[in-house]
């Protein structure tokens, strides 16, 4: 048999038993090393034993969140387009970092580009850069802010790196995700310039409250951090009033909205989102709202220049520039895959009322699945889904909190797989629904599941 072949039938074998299979993987980490050698082998394997081991070593570890009933953290599963164009971008190992390196890798590139800002009504002359995930995505957006802020006091941060600089400030949401503080770290600015805001309301900032943090130092460099869906309650900021506030005073807007930036893609839910468009930098991530394959994120600025100048570098061996966009001038990869290839295809496979469809289809099931769990008994229902997130309570008779428990029993089940956080100080369960393929039946089943999960603890 072709090694190909014993690859395709073994993913065929697992994409076909989502259905049925439980959703938390089984298998212990014994159990995943025990059909693979135990030291380096001194002489090497035939390359179909090789993928036949790693295969059989993968499958109880192997978690469902491809499939339907998967609602922790915030994981879609991924189109059969965008799975397919992947095992493509496998095949041809292209290394898409410039025009000359990969003529296929850049151009289509550019058309997954343009496509992107289109579908989530971006500035069309926006610039754009794929990697890994949103954590690199904030990494690569807020390069380019640095850029921009040092820039207008007349530092020239690519040259003469931050020793002496202007101290930057960074006006945060107070719910802003920890990937926003590590690429801070990552970029040398540390997480003590972040000055949390609020005030308006669970996980929003205030316009006064923003205000008064900007007069605090008016002439300091300053970035304003703003969410597009928060990841316990999906709230998302004003943009269309802060947007300007933070401007008018010299600042540069950056946007998570690593999933929540997708529902500018619904006419249903982009009020929830209206302004984004007012930002100046937006990090967000395929392979939660669009259903790529892993990895594929997304940073977009409207400042073309700045997030070139942030990222761009040359070499004497390299043949780059010409009428075809280098896709290095503007990601921080020298080695990088063809990952706009997928989100590509998705794009492509859904348009533009399949991307909305797909992304209202997710909301209402949260919606349903939440109104479910909510009424049963012991269950309290704490933040319902204005968005694809929301978060529920379970307690005990004698009112202790027993969220843990009684996630854990439902992912031990197999027919559904939750994570838990903390709200207010108290521990709950996240609802999160990202998935292309969730279905009614796959909601009937989940709240059966907590139903089954509770009635055993109280």
């Amino acid at each position: 048999m072709d090694i190909l072949d014993i690859a395709f039938a073994e993913a065929r074998r697992f994409l076909n038993s989502l259905g049925t299979r439980p959703v938390a993987s089984r298998g212990t980490a014994d159990e995943i090393r025990l059909p693979l050698p135990a030291q380096f082998p001194e002489r090497g394997m035939p390359a179909n034993d090789v993928v036949r081991a790693i295969a059989a070593a993968a499958e109880p570890g192997l978690t469902g969140n491809a499939g339907g009933r998967f609602f922790a953290w915030v994981k879609g599963g991924a189109l059969p387009s965008a799975l397919a164009a992947d095992i493509m971008c496998s095949a041809w190992d292209q290394n898409a970092v410039l025009a000359s390196t990969s003529p296929a890798g850049a151009v289509l590139e550019e058309v997954a580009g343009r496509f992107l800002l289109d579908a989530l009504r971006l500035p069309a002359d926006a610039s754009y850069a794929f990697v890994t995930g949103c954590q690199m995505a904030h990494a690569t957006a807020l390069a380019a802010a640095r850029h921009a802020v040092l820039e207008q006091k007349g530092w020239d941060v690519e040259a003469k790196g931050l020793q002496g600089a202007p101290e930057i400030r960074v006006l945060a949401n107070a719910h802003h995700h920890s990937s926003v503080t590590r690429a801070l770290r990552l970029l040398g600015l540390g997480s003590d310039c972040i000055v949390p805001l609020g005030g308006g309301g669970h996980g929003l900032v205030a316009p006064d409250v923003l205000r008064a943090a900007l007069a605090e130092a008016p002439d300091a460099p300053t970035i304003v951090i703003l969410n597009a869906g928060d990841l316990n309650i999906g709230a998302c900021d004003d943009f269309a009033t802060l947007c300007p506030i933070a401007q008018a005073a010299g600042a540069w807007v950056h946007v998570d909205g690593a999933f929540g930036l997708w529902a500018n893609a619904s006419p249903r839910l982009s009020a929830l989102v209206a302004g984004v468009e007012l930002a100046d930098s937006w990090a967000t991530d395929g392979h939660k709202w669009l259903n790529t394959p892993y990895d594929c994120g997304m940073a977009i600025t409207r400042h073309a220049r700045a997030h070139s100048a942030a990222m761009r570098m040359t070499a004497a061996y390299l043949t780059n520039g010409g009428p075809v966009r280098d896709p290095m001038d503007f990601t921080p990869e020298w080695s990088r895959r063809a990952r706009a290839i997928p989100a590509l295809a998705a794009l492509m496979e859904l348009g533009r009322d399949g991307l909305a469809a797909m992304i209202e289809r997710c909301c209402d099931h949260a919606a349903d699945i939440y109104d479910g769990i909510a009424e049963l008994e012991g269950a309290t229902g704490i933040a319902r889904p204005t968005m694809n997130q929301g978060l529920i309570r379970f307690d005990s008779k004698d009112g202790a909190n027993i969220s843990d428990a009684v996630i854990a029993s439902i992912n031990a089940s197999g027919e559904a797989f939750f994570s838990g956080g903390s709200w207010n100080g108290e521990r709950v369960m996240r609802i999160s629904v990202c998935g292309w393929n969730t279905s009614v039946d796959d909601v009937a089943r989940t709240v059966e599941a907590a139903r089954l999960a509770l009635s055993g603890m109280l």
